[in-house]
Formats: C-alpha cells, structure tokens, sequence
C-alpha cells in the first residue's frame, strides 16, 4: 500500500492529478487496505485449535474448538471465574491476557509440545 500511495503522490507533484484527486485516491486505497485487514482477522478466527493428548496406558483425548469461540469464551469466561471464589485454584497460574494476545496477534501453528517423563505427550496447534 505505501508503494501505491508513493506512486499517487508522484502523479501529484508531476501535475497529473491535483491535491483533491489525490487525497480522494490514497483515502480509497487506505479503506482497501483496512478491509482486507479485516478478512484477514475473520479467516484467522475460522480457524480451529487443537489439543491432542496421548498418555502412555493409550488414553487419547482430541479437542477441536474453533478460535472464535476460544476467544469469547476467554474473554467471558475471565470475568466470570474471577468472581467465583473456588475457581481461584484452578485459574490462578492461567494467564488469560496472554492467550487472548496470541489469539489477536493470530499464532499459528504448534504452540504447546510436552513430553512427560513416562511418555505422556499433550501438543496444542492452531491450523
């Protein structure tokens, strides 16, 4: 997009559009630019995390959640437990903020490998 409103500004000191013409045209290209961000972050919430854990006796758990849902669950789901005095213990080490940040900086990819000692795998990803 800078290169586009470069070549705008360009055609403006050469005279071949004037300062009306083009400010309407980088307006045009910015508002371009936004919606794309924005299809962007939409695709990005399609997609789907994913926690697979394999324990050594072959208990197997696969979760699939989508991200939108991950997001506003946290984003809910924070509020609510910090109100809730037992949920303290379960929630105390988690820190939420930091996962709502990996949710809006759009991770992706595998974010969790864990290998216990007696062969015990949890992986989580984002695809």
């Amino acid at each position: 997009m800078k290169d586009e409103i470069a070549k705008v500004l360009g055609m403006m000191e050469e005279g071949k559009i004037d300062a009306d013409k083009a400010a309407e045209l980088i307006s045009l290209l910015k508002e371009k630019g936004e919606s794309t961000k924005k299809v962007k972050s939409s695709n990005y919430l399609d997609k789907t995390l994913k926690i697979r854990i394999q324990s050594h006796e072959n208990d197997n758990v696969k979760v699939n959640l989508p991200v939108r849902l991950c997001h506003a669950l946290l984003k809910a789901g924070h509020g609510i437990a910090a109100n809730i005095p037992e949920s303290q213990k379960y929630v105390k080490d988690l820190d939420v903020d930091l996962i709502l940040e990996a949710i809006d900086q759009e991770i992706d990819g595998q974010i969790v490998d864990i290998t216990s000692g007696d062969g015990d795998k949890v992986a989580i990803f984002i695809e």
